[in-house]
């Protein structure tokens, strides 16, 4: 061979060797890479290939597939009570992809699961259609009833678990939006998508994981935990060194009291009455780091996870005494979701142990086979069983004679504990404040349910009479009966 025809031979083989080193990096190397990127169509045409799998609810399922008429998309995803269970299910479009359990569990639903090849391998053989698996949840249809209508027109959102196992049993969020509105490919689909992207109430955001607020008052309980636990208090009824006007420290001015009757006021009474300069002055005791410490054990500075990821609630551990004061009654820049709230009450409420919260019970295979069982993690054990007693009795008194009255039940043999709070927000407190309650419901048996309920805004409602106990208790209590009466 002459040198030329070698030369372009040479040249031809390393082509060659590029194109087989190419292609084997593309399908070896970056295929999970390329299977999952956003735009790859494909993999959306894929997914609404079959009829998806559903999410379960009270043995029932809140989502559905139709047949979508679409050349390439051939079911499209349908919800029933789709603006309720929203924060809960997320979407799946076919134009928009997925969130939340949706996405987490896309691989179940669709049946693409490595967990189901044995189902898609036998379905070849039988003939029969491929189909996803189902989601198997926690929640209680009439309690996520009970928050979601609460709830109305107001802005917020409600969490509900069950202390002894850390089950989510409601997670509602509005305004909200319905998932089937843009599930197909259509015109129509992509002008809902964008009028719920304008939206300046932000319908898609998960108010009960995804937004942090300032706690108020609700975080006395874990200033009260921290007390009781580094021994600053002992006896919960015997009077506190409280002045009235205690001044804030590195501060002169005074911390102002909302009620009368807080000048060395017990701890019970303190909580009852919410005075803030008993518990500034508590947080200024135990100290910054130690009131850190007790945050972090119920669960702040630190994402959750139900498989749902939340937002990390917020206590600094940078901040001065001043700041450490002002926290300690939920001020500052301390921050928390409503379902650290929840995780806070159900610790209180399950005697001290806080339970991991998890909203899917169970995978499911589409003959219904149990792929995977979640069962209950313990978290973590912020205080003892005798202070957690302590706690319980101290709220239990908040609302048998003091701001949480209309959450009681009203119920033989059943007694509710809860801590009112309006949280002040916004350049010199200007903007309307927030409601929250939290509470929960406690038997002979222990504790079904603990709540937590932010009330945003309230339309119509004047500034002076927003309340947790007016705005938030009576949407506890309705979520708790919700509960009780499940239980039979």
């Amino acid at each position: 061979m002459n040198k030329p025809l070698r030369r372009v031979a040479i040249f031809c083989g390393l082509l060659v060797f590029a194109l087989l080193l190419r292609d084997n990096w593309l399908q070896f190397v970056r295929a999970d890479e390329l299977n999952a990127h956003p735009k790859n169509r494909r993999v959306q045409i894929e997914r609404y290939a079959n009829e998806r799998g559903n999410i379960i609810v009270d043995g029932k399922p809140i989502t559905g597939s139709v047949d979508s008429g679409d050349e390439y998309f051939t079911f499209k995803r349908t919800y029933t009570d789709g603006p309720m269970w929203a924060p809960v299910t997320g979407y799946a479009s076919q134009a928009y992809d997925a969130n939340q359990i949706e996405k987490i569990e896309d691989g179940i639903l669709t049946g693409n699961d490595d967990r189901l090849f044995f189902d898609r391998t036998l379905a070849m053989f039988t003939g029969d259609k491929k189909k996803g698996g189902d989601v198997v949840t926690t929640l209680v249809g009439s309690a996520q009833k009970a928050a979601f209508e609460g709830l109305g027109s107001n802005t917020g959102a409600v969490v509900a678990i069950e202390p002894s196992t850390g089950k989510i049993l409601a997670m509602a969020s509005t305004p909200s939006y319905d998932p089937s509105s843009f599930a197909g490919y259509s015109g129509k689909d992509e002008k809902a998508w964008v009028a719920l992207e304008k939206d300046k109430s932000k319908p898609k955001l998960n108010r009960a994981i995804r937004e942090i607020y300032p706690p108020g008052s609700v975080f006395k309980v874990v200033t009260a935990a921290a007390a009781l636990e580094s021994g600053k208090v002992t006896d919960i009824n015997a009077a506190t060194e409280t002045p009235e006007g205690w001044k804030i420290p590195l501060s002169t001015v005074p911390m102002k009291n909302h009620s009368g009757g807080c000048a060395n006021a017990s701890l019970n009474e303190a909580l009852r009455v919410s005075c803030n300069s008993v518990f500034a002055k508590l947080g200024d005791d135990v100290g910054r780091d130690k009131m850190a410490e007790m945050a972090e054990k119920f669960g702040f500075n630190a994402e959750q996870f139900t498989p749902v990821r939340s937002a990390a609630s917020v206590y600094d551990k940078k901040m001065d005494r001043g700041g450490n004061a002002l926290s300690s009654i939920g001020q500052f820049n301390t921050a928390t979701t409503p379902l650290q709230m929840a995780m806070v009450t159900a610790a209180i409420a399950n005697d001290g142990k806080l339970m991991k919260p998890y909203m899917i019970d169970q995978l499911r295979a589409p003959n219904l086979d149990i792929v995977k069982q979640n069962d209950p993690e313990e978290m973590s054990r912020p205080v003892s069983p005798e202070n957690a007693q302590k706690l319980q009795q101290m709220m239990e008194n908040v609302v048998s004679k003091g701001t949480g009255g209309k959450a009681d039940l009203n119920m033989d043999g059943v007694k509710v504990g809860g801590k009112t709070g309006t949280a002040q927000h916004g350049e010199k407190n200007a903007k309307r404040p927030y409601a929250w309650f939290i509470s929960y419901a406690k038997t002979d048996q222990g504790s079904p349910v603990a709540v937590a309920v932010i009330v945003e805004d309230s339309a119509g409602t004047d500034r002076e009479d927003i309340s947790g106990g007016g705005l938030a208790a009576p949407i506890a209590k309705a979520v708790m009966k919700a509960v009780i009466k499940n239980r039979g």
